[in-house]
């Protein structure tokens, strides 16, 4: 249990959760986009969430889609949110991704809409 609360500790890595329940699915160069980070900073934080069986993957020629393996993890993420709102306010929400294609997004479906 320790170990599941680490890996949830990092901003980042509750973004991508958020994310991905949001969406779904979604390739790395979308996360990457979603987040406004560098792509190995990124894969770094997917690794750590695949690790802890978290996530999980498929590929579809060169893109690699991500989803989470168990949505019962969100109900520990929005306990955790509402805890830390409960004291800190808005600050504790992360605010959420809009519909559509993502700017510097390549993915298909980001190059296929609109």
């Amino acid at each position: 249990m320790a170990k599941l609360h680490k890996v949830l500790s990092h901003p980042a890595r509750l973004r991508i959760l958020e994310l991905l329940a949001q969406c779904g699915e979604a390739c790395v160069c979308h996360l990457v986009a979603a987040l406004g980070r560098r792509q190995p900073y990124v894969s770094q934080q997917l690794a750590v969430l695949r690790d802890a069986n978290l996530i999980a993957e498929r590929r579809d020629g060169t893109l690699v889609y991500y989803r989470l393996a168990d949505e019962q993890v969100m109900e520990l993420v929005a306990a955790s949110r509402r805890w830390a709102r409960a004291r800190h306010g808005e600050r504790a929400q992360f605010p959420p991704v809009e519909e559509g294609p993502l700017p510097g997004c390549s993915c298909p479906s980001c190059s296929t809409k609109g």
